[in-house]
């Protein structure tokens, strides 16, 4: 079976590849520094899974959160948010589909992707 695709956008190089290294034996991973080069990718691809920081340069978090939500092609794509502020993370919650405030165990995050895009294949 192909494996799914999860996009990590991610400004912190240390963190990218944290969250790249825990995703990548089960996903094909792309990773993003800014919002603007993932802004583009995603009017070419279909992610199973986002990985989406709040605080990018280039285009925010919360731009791109509305690129993907007003996008049909993109209504099976799950979005998980990653950010450190608590107060920033529940204004947008209800547009995610998980919220985690940083730091994350990088096991946590691997079950939480394939528990999310699982239940998006019906594999459950």
């Amino acid at each position: 079976m192909e494996k799914p695709l999860v996009l990590i956008i991610e400004d912190d190089p240390a963190q990218n590849q944290i969250f790249n290294i825990s995703l990548r034996n089960d996903f094909v991973v792309e990773t993003f520094l800014e919002g603007g080069a993932a802004a583009a990718r995603l009017e070419e691809v279909i992610p199973a899974l986002v990985l989406l920081d709040l605080n990018l340069p280039g285009k925010s978090g919360r731009e791109l959160l509305v690129q993907i939500r007003g996008d049909k092609r993109l209504a099976a794509t799950r979005i998980i948010l990653t950010t450190a502020d608590e107060q920033q993370a529940d204004m947008i919650e209800k547009d995610a589909d998980l919220v985690l405030l940083k730091p994350i165990s990088p096991g946590q995050l691997k079950e939480l992707a394939l528990r999310m895009v699982q239940k998006l294949s019906g594999e459950e």
